[in-house]
């Protein structure tokens, strides 16, 4: 069977669907299910913010649970399949489909290629990992624009935020991470920050007063009960994704993610953002989720 780029549907709140096997092998003690179409989605291995999916395969009368969900990447030639950081290719390589690996753990895996499959999703676990990735969004923008409300920019950047306001999100950023109703940012404060026109040391020296005001917008954009949207650029995995919500700000946040999202403001009862120093050039936001 000629393996085809998977496509993808975890943008559009569909947990449970039917799908053609077009790929199974084993890997030590996985075996890896690649299929037309998924539900799931997969932890990036570029860039491993928001976890997979948790949820089964069911096939003639038979249920196995799906233990990970990775990126994995088809050499057409030689029907080779990469898989996570194996991966030797950057995304669209021509000759390669990329493509969302189910892998199971079940040794008597009894799956074959041609077989169609049932997929589903654990609704519950996916709808937290949203709450918290979308909460991150929102949090990143709100402290974007507390800190140039606030004069801690002592110039104007030229990386700004779909808002206007200078990004310190992405001048700072190191990693984050997305769990069920949380997310946690790290930030470095460094030097080139520094230079670019950040006051860090009045920043580091007043993070309480930084996360009430960031809390206090926050609570002004979930008042608002908006939509959220991902617009999807195609059904490929490795087609562009953004995510989109009218804050009431001069224009509507567009941001490039990946990732599974709330479809409303109003799944929040509240967002409460806390940012914690590590050390005298890092520190973390951790934003966490009451669901309404």
């Amino acid at each position: 069977m000629q393996i085809t780029p998977t496509h993808v549907h975890f943008c559009h709140g569909i947990w449970t669907l039917n799908s053609v096997v077009q790929h199974v092998s084993r890997n030590n003690d996985q075996t890896y299910i690649l299929t037309e179409a998924t539900p799931f989605h997969p932890v990036s291995h570029i860039w491993p913010d928001h976890p997979a999916d948790r949820g089964t395969l069911t096939v003639n009368g038979k249920t196995y649970a799906v233990e990970n969900c990775l990126v994995g990447a088809v050499e057409l030639a030689s029907h080779t399949l990469y898989v996570d950081k194996a991966i030797p290719v950057k995304r669209d390589e021509s000759g390669w489909a990329f493509v969302v690996v189910h892998c199971l753990t079940d040794s008597s895996v009894d799956i074959e290629v041609g077989m169609n499959i049932e997929l589903s999703v654990d609704k519950e676990y996916q709808l937290a990992l949203s709450r918290g990735h979308s909460a991150g969004h929102l949090a990143y923008l709100a402290l974007n624009k507390v800190l140039v409300d606030q004069g801690y920019w002592r110039k104007s950047a030229d990386r700004q935020d779909p808002h206007g306001n200078a990004d310190f999100n992405s001048y700072a950023q190191v990693t984050s991470f997305v769990t069920e109703d949380k997310c946690v940012d790290t930030y470095r404060l460094g030097k080139t920050l520094r230079k670019r026109g950040l006051n860090s040391a009045d920043m580091l020296s007043d993070l309480t007063g930084i996360s009430s005001l960031v809390n206090q917008q926050l609570t002004q954009w979930l008042q608002l009960g908006s939509e959220v949207k991902v617009s999807c650029h195609g059904t490929a995995l490795t087609d562009s994704r953004y995510w989109q919500c009218d804050l009431q700000e001069e224009q509507i946040a567009e941001i490039p993610c990946g990732g599974t999202h709330v479809s409303s403001l109003l799944e929040y009862q509240n967002i409460e953002m806390t940012l914690i120093a590590v050390d005298e050039q890092n520190i973390e936001m951790h934003t966490h989720v009451n669901r309404a």
